[in-house]
């Protein structure tokens, strides 16, 4: 048995070569919003089930539709007020189903990253061909849709196997957010040998976490992001750091929630030395100016 998964070696923190963003900023600094497709009735994996209930599963169904009738146009609101402009993960569908909010992310030069097709089919017993093809076909779609193929990847409901990174690589991708090691870029290692990075995706900073996962009140959860950006900003005066936020359109978008994730976006973007910026440029940066050095200081520290 694997002692860990073989993705990325073990490198502490202390030694490590600097990082620099642009204009000098301490936080490369992304939001990341989740914009996803649930199918009511998908086909049965028996490896998990999409709902807790039995069919109908109209409570979870429409909330969940709620995000993309009304919540995603509110969060836009907020996020274009600060100069946002979202990594979108997508679940690819939303193409075919809502193809307005992808021409309405298009028009502000939104990032566009795979988040598989449904978020209610996974990877979970897939074949590697099959994950191939699924890949593929989300890879594809955003091309499509938008002109540019995805730079990153996030498996649908974080359903990852161990082969998902290597294929999304081999669809030309060039980063993935479904490790959750460090608070900087890191060297992935994929099997067809290239340059390949993690960006840091933040599952404590994302809103169904707080909300779903620990029962946060959306003051405590506005305060947890300021505090999470106040000890990333004072080490990134040493070595940049990346702050994320994932979110959901059916979540933070939620009257009552949304004044403190707003509060939150006024205060991190209030620093003037941040880089609000998005997956792939952070990617891009770090693979041209820093994954080198990173490769060099990991394969000396292992003699």
């Amino acid at each position: 048995m694997k002692a860990d998964p073989g993705l990325y070696d073990y490198w502490p923190w202390e030694g490590r070569p600097k990082i620099s963003w642009p204009g000098g900023a301490r936080v490369a600094f992304w939001v990341a919003p989740n914009i996803e497709f649930y199918e009511l009735n998908p086909p049965a994996n028996p490896h998990r089930k999409a709902w807790p209930q039995p069919y109908p599963a109209t409570p979870g169904y429409s909330i969940r539709d709620y995000g993309n009738r009304v919540g995603h146009v509110r969060q836009m609101e907020v996020l274009d007020r600060y100069g946002i402009r979202g990594s979108i993960s997508l679940s690819t569908a939303l193409c075919d189903h809502h193809p307005e909010i992808i021409r309405m992310c298009a028009e502000r030069d939104w990032e566009f990253f795979s988040h598989g097709i449904y978020n209610t089919r996974y990877t979970y017993g897939l074949s590697e061909e099959q994950e191939r093809e699924m890949i593929q076909d989300s890879v594809d779609t955003i091309e499509k849709h938008t002109g540019r193929k995805p730079a990153g990847y996030l498996a649908p409901a974080l359903s990852h196997s161990e082969h998902t990174i290597d294929l999304f690589a081999e669809a030309g991708g060039i980063y993935t957010c479904d490790l959750f090691h460090d608070d900087q870029p890191t060297p992935v290692h994929v099997r067809n040998g290239q340059r390949f990075v993690s960006v840091p995706y933040s599952l404590e900073m994302n809103d169904t976490i707080a909300y779903v996962v620990n029962k946060v009140e959306p003051r405590r959860y506005g305060q947890m992001l300021k505090d999470n950006f106040d000890r990333l900003y004072q080490e990134g005066a040493d070595n940049g750091t990346v702050m994320c936020i994932p979110t959901h359109n059916y979540q933070v978008s939620c009257p009552h929630r949304l004044k403190a994730f707003e509060e939150a976006l006024e205060y991190i973007t209030g620093h003037s030395d941040v880089w609000v910026t998005t997956g792939r440029e952070i990617a891009e940066h770090y693979l041209e100016h820093h994954y080198g050095n990173a490769v060099a200081a990991i394969a000396a520290q292992e003699g």
